[in-house]
């Protein structure tokens, strides 16, 4: 076999090729990173597994699963260890699509080809590919299930996602391109950043319930995490069942509680297929040297009601 570049030995007699080529990459084992915000997230912990069960699946694939700690410095030293490192590839969901730019670059230009997953990143040229969601699609999936729910109008508590953050910025969107177009009808009476964090929904919602005269129509939150924490506020007042609860990816403890009848609703993102399609394309590329027809793959995501839990992912998890 000929090598474009000479072979350097690294870590523990771990052979590594310094310049990417599919043809050779075919005939070896594969070492992908899959590099993650937060795996403090149940979100992220199920695409994980999803990616190493997909990688089981196809055969002879390393998954090197990252946790950047919600911490871009943190996943940037990652990327940028493992580029080191020679991976063949790499999936990546950003913390931040901005602060995370330069390292995707530095990939792209040591020829590694990147999959991005979840959160999408627009400034860096030479990305493979995007498999995620169209989280404008599940924002408004929430802001057309409030229509459903409240046709003559109602007020609304907005709990927003991480700042900088793609799909946080596109489900708030989606929400205000629904509900925007009958202000009259439909009210933010509270808009704020939780940072899709559970304790940080917990306490706003605390926070902004005790400064109102009365609750709110409908809380929604940018995803599941801070709606389980606004459930604890509003069970601590005794508010359960008579404010409405939406949240966002349908996680197993979401989806029971959805059963329980204590969360009115979350959006189905798919995370799996999400992640078992970037695998799929990169391994396209690495073994049969096969470009994807379409840059950006974006799955469709859907309300999940106490009426349509077999549509959830995730269901079989639900204790």
């Amino acid at each position: 076999m000929k090598f474009l570049k000479k072979f350097a030995l690294l870590a523990g007699a771990v052979l590594v090729f310094a310049t990417f080529n599919p043809a050779t990459a075919a005939e070896k084992h594969l070492t992908i990173l899959f590099a993650i915000p937060d795996l403090a997230f149940p979100f992220f912990v199920h695409m994980a597994d999803q990616a190493k069960d997909e990688a089981k699946k196809t055969g002879d694939i390393d998954i090197i699963v990252s946790d950047g700690q919600r911490s871009s410095t943190k996943e940037t030293a990652d990327v940028e260890a493992a580029i080191t490192k020679g991976v063949n590839g790499i999936i990546i969901s950003p913390n931040d699509v901005d602060a995370l730019a330069p390292a995707i670059q530095e990939a792209v230009d040591a020829k590694i080809p990147i999959v991005t997953v979840d959160r999408r990143v627009n400034k860096v040229p030479g990305i493979l590919a995007h498999v995620g969601a169209d989280n404008v699609k599940g924002g408004e999936a929430q802001g057309q299930l409030i229509e459903k729910l409240f046709p003559n109008g109602a007020t609304v508590m907005n709990l927003q996602g991480q700042s900088g953050a793609s799909p946080a910025i596109d489900r708030n969107k989606g929400l205000h391109n629904v509900l925007d177009q009958a202000k009259d009808k439909y009210k933010f009476v509270f808009e704020d950043t939780a940072g899709f964090d559970r304790a940080k929904g917990l306490a706003m919602t605390e926070s902004a319930l005790a400064g109102m005269a009365t609750p709110p129509d409908v809380i929604v939150a940018a995803n599941d995490d801070m709606a389980l924490g606004a459930l604890e506020a509003l069970k601590a007042r005794n508010l359960l069942g008579k404010v409405k609860l939406i949240g966002f990816d349908a996680l197993p403890e979401a989806l029971g509680q959805i059963k329980a009848g204590n969360l009115t609703a979350t959006i189905e993102q798919l995370p799996g297929g999400q992640v078992r399609g970037a695998l799929q394309t990169l391994v396209a590329l690495l073994r049969d040297g096969k470009k994807p027809d379409q840059q950006v793959t974006l799955l469709t995501p859907i309300a999940i009601t106490s009426e349509n839990l077999d549509k959830a992912e995730r269901l079989n998890e639900v204790k």
